[in-house]
């Protein structure tokens, strides 16, 4: 009887035993969350890669409209920044402000100019998730602005459509993992995917269309393209209004920004760019085939709606 009990007993203490371990396996969901732990997002900011920027992710609240600051990081040369979120979840914007980056079409280093900023939105964030690999580019900023002024607002369905638009629109289709090819370094087009170079080539053809406005600093084409995107129309307007580029990167009397400035403008400065060996060294020129499609598809009409 004896040992019958004392084999009870240790059936019981196996069975305790399992269950714990079950229990210490689980919490969290999909993406690597668990429950109580520290969130963390990083990633890079990238026009050029952006050295020294001030990076701050802000939670959104669920009338889609942008809530706390969660946290902040500083970028590094690479342009990469890491940074903790506590045990936030829902969605998330990231803003990216200051820090010095080499222009793609100057070759000459530039800052992001005062009052320019460049965002990127993440649909949806579990809870003590490690997030890695998001980007910071002028394509998640304009995917931002969009979500922004859709109904809703920076809803998590209409952050994933947005970001997905934009990236369908330059033939890309991850705008917020994909890092875009750097064309500025040596050989940089052998190997790269056609996402990493329709990526970096379109980034570079916004510099090109900067250059030809004689701008001090790229970053006001990034924010002028932010503004056409807006209403999910690029045609160089917000809704009924023209995007008015005065005083933008610090190019002083512009006027109105292009109506083709994202479509065949785009293209033009993308072929003028990649002509230019002194600064395009990706070894990637107008006859690569899936730069020649884009190229194409940018053509293909004087104004194209963002889908």
């Amino acid at each position: 009887m004896e040992q019958q009990k004392n084999a009870w007993r240790v059936m019981l203490l196996m069975i305790a035993a399992g269950a714990m371990i079950s229990l210490a396996g689980c919490g969290g969901g999909g993406g690597g969350g668990t429950a109580g732990a520290n969130g963390t997002i990083s990633g890079s900011v990238i026009k050029g890669p952006v050295d020294g920027a001030a990076v701050a992710a802000y939670g959104i609240s669920s009338n889609g409209t942008v809530g706390p600051q969660l946290a902040t990081a500083m970028t590094d040369s690479a342009g990469n920044f890491s940074m903790t979120v506590g045990s936030y979840a829902g969605s998330v914007m990231m803003q990216v402000s200051g820090g010095s980056y080499m222009d793609e079409a100057t070759g000459v280093p530039m800052t992001l100019y005062s009052g320019d900023v460049m965002t990127s939105v993440i649909p949806v964030m579990i809870s003590g998730e490690t997030m890695t690999g998001i980007q910071v580019t002028p394509l998640t900023s304009m995917a931002q602005r969009m979500a922004q002024n859709m109904a809703g607002q920076m809803t998590s369905a209409n952050i994933t459509s947005a970001n997905t638009a934009v990236g369908h629109y330059f033939s890309i289709s991850d705008i917020l993992h994909i890092r875009p090819m750097d064309p500025t370094v040596s050989g940089s087009g052998t190997g790269a995917t056609a996402d990493e170079k329709n990526y970096g080539m379109t980034v570079a053809a916004m510099s090109q269309e900067a250059k030809a406005l004689s701008m001090s600093s790229s970053s006001g084409m990034v924010t002028a393209f932010m503004d056409d995107a807006s209403d999910g129309v690029m045609n160089g307007m917000m809704g009924s209004t023209s995007i008015v580029m005065n005083g933008m990167g610090g190019g002083g009397m512009m006027g109105s920004m292009s109506s083709t400035a994202g479509t065949t403008g785009l293209a033009s400065a993308m072929a003028t760019f990649m002509t230019n060996t002194a600064v395009n060294r990706s070894e990637i020129t107008t006859s690569d085939v899936d730069i020649s499609a884009l190229m194409n598809k940018l053509n293909s009409a004087p104004t194209q709606t963002i889908q």
